[in-house]
């Protein structure tokens, strides 16, 4: 028997439809993947048949958990080469989104995490539904939010990036729709509706969407907005874990427990790419950052072990190293985030 494709890829009633369909792995992301993805949007492009695009998944188990770790944790251990061939095509399809000429709408109903979030946070129409959890976990596997977090998570409202970013806070729809980083908000009973109402009238999947959202509820978030601005605004997280420490209520003390688990290395490198990014003038410029890094990052001994603690052997105990925040410095960060000589670095597809 053929395997069936990891990317359903067709053309229905105007609509550009690409469906994620590795649902055992919770349709995480690897090359052939991201490269199927591409040739699909690339065709789409110029052809006056299609109107917008469709991003969803086959099967209940979530929309994306991610990238291939294990592969990428496999490489960073030798030349890094294959993980950085995938990031390169990964961040290629980012972009690519990001700037496309035509709505994107994903459906993201179920877990989205890292990759997932990269394929779902450039589209114009970003559909939460009572079924997802949205998270940007990176910090406990010694990795930073990648696929577009420097661009993403500093234009949310006020420090709720830097707090996702390091904390690897989970979310649900009530509180993704509320800061805005999913657009709507509709129960799974109503994505049929939505996907037969768009094929009627494939240009307008805003419009759509807006016919047919509903109330995702109160968002817990709202009650902490201001302990997280004023708590996360620091530009080193050594500032941070003082102001946590200094706060003294429940909350900051769960977050600071939470932020103490986390590789050191990881934390300082997510805020410097955060503040960094909310810098920069494009997207591309954003991703050329993360590449750079990326491509670091993984041959460090705290992606190996995070990933090892995580996802190998699963005892949920990493050793970092450095295992306090003094012991990484600006020099190391500054290693990690030096600019790549021009012929290595990111460049979007033409």
């Amino acid at each position: 028997m053929t395997p069936e494709p990891e990317i359903l890829a067709r053309v229905e009633n105007g609509v550009g439809r690409l469906t994620l369909n590795r649902p055992k792995a919770i349709h995480a992301l690897n090359r052939a993947m991201c490269e199927a993805m591409i040739g699909a949007l690339l065709d789409w492009r110029a052809d006056e048949a299609v109107k917008s695009v469709l991003i969803d998944h086959a099967g209940e188990r979530g929309f994306c958990a991610g990238g291939d770790i294990r592969m990428i944790a496999e490489s960073g251990a030798g030349d890094a080469s294959e993980a950085k061939a995938f990031f390169l095509v990964e961040y290629r399809l980012n972009a690519l989104m990001f700037d496309y000429p035509k709505p994107i709408t994903a459906i993201v109903d179920g877990i989205v995490m890292g990759g997932g979030v990269g394929i779902s946070e450039p589209a114009e129409v970003r559909i939460a539904t009572e079924r997802t959890t949205y998270a940007m976990p990176e910090t406990g596997i010694g990795l930073f939010p990648d696929v577009g977090g420097g661009w993403f998570l500093p234009r949310l409202p006020g420090q709720t990036g830097v707090w996702i970013a390091l904390t690897g806070a989970r979310l649900k729809a009530a509180d993704t729709v509320f800061l805005g980083i999913h657009t709507h908000y509709l129960p799974t009973d109503a994505l049929e509706a939505f996907r037969a109402i768009l094929a009627a009238d494939p240009a307008h999947p805003a419009d759509v969407a807006d016919g047919l959202e509903d109330d995702a509820g109160e968002a817990p978030i709202e009650a902490h907005l201001e302990a997280i601005d004023r708590l996360f605004a620091f530009d080193t997280v050594e500032e941070i874990f003082a102001a946590l420490e200094a706060d003294g209520s429940d909350w900051a003390r769960q977050q600071l427990d939470i932020l103490r688990t986390k590789s050191p290395q990881s934390l300082k490198v997510s805020l410097r790419q955060i503040r960094t990014g909310a810098t920069l003038d494009s997207f591309a410029d954003n991703m050329a950052m993360e590449y750079a890094l990326g491509g670091r990052v993984v041959r460090t001994h705290d992606f190996q072990e995070g990933v090892r603690a995580v996802i190998v052997d699963k005892d949920n105990a990493p050793k970092w190293s450095p295992a306090t925040l003094d012991g990484v410095t600006d020099a190391d960060l500054d290693a990690l985030f030096a600019p790549l000589p021009r012929g290595d670095a990111f460049t979007p597809l033409p």
